[in-house]
């Protein structure tokens, strides 16, 4: 085959957010809890669209599905953490990843940094973030967020997102 020639491929189909859903469920995603204190209280939810954005400076992105309830909490929030996950937590991502549960309980393992944000010490590292732009794609909000510190934790078996479950990735991956 030459570079003219064009590849043999599947016909396409329609963009739908079905068919993307589709494309993106057996792309594996790491796990993240994302956190904020508000004037309500602590807020946070599950994210698996956390990427790394420049280490010079250090920043990332992420979307949220919503600006309500905890997403809209920590996009009014002057900082949050984003909580990078392993396996020993899987529970605790699908504890945040449906509204209406119980979070921030002790028995989670939650406390607070002396800023305020509730933090998970045992998350294999937590970032400390500030919002540099909250961009509307539509229903999402795409967040670009500078890295003010970074706390390190403790780091056991790798988690992933895939084909609507988390999963481990042990030495079978």
């Amino acid at each position: 085959m030459t570079a003219t020639e064009p590849l043999i491929t599947a016909t396409p189909t329609q963009a739908t957010p079905e068919a993307f859903k589709d494309a993106f469920r057996l792309h594996p995603a790491g796990i993240a809890l994302i956190t904020a204190l508000t004037p309500e209280g602590p807020v946070g939810l599950t994210a698996s669209s956390v990427a790394s954005v420049s280490a010079d400076p250090p920043a990332l992105a992420f979307s949220v599905t919503r600006a309500t309830g905890s997403a809209g909490g920590i996009l009014s929030a002057p900082t949050h953490l984003v909580h990078l996950l392993d396996a020993q937590h899987i529970g605790l991502a699908e504890v945040f990843a449906h509204s209406g549960t119980e979070r921030f309980t002790p028995e989670q393992g939650w406390s607070a940094l002396p800023t305020g944000e509730p933090h998970l010490p045992d998350a294999r590292v937590a970032l400390r973030c500030r919002i540099l732009q909250a961009t509307p794609v539509g229903s999402s909000v795409l967040v670009l967020a500078e890295v003010l510190e970074i706390h390190p934790g403790e780091a056991s078996e790798p988690v992933a997102y895939v084909d609507r479950a988390f999963r481990s990735l042990g030495d079978r991956s």
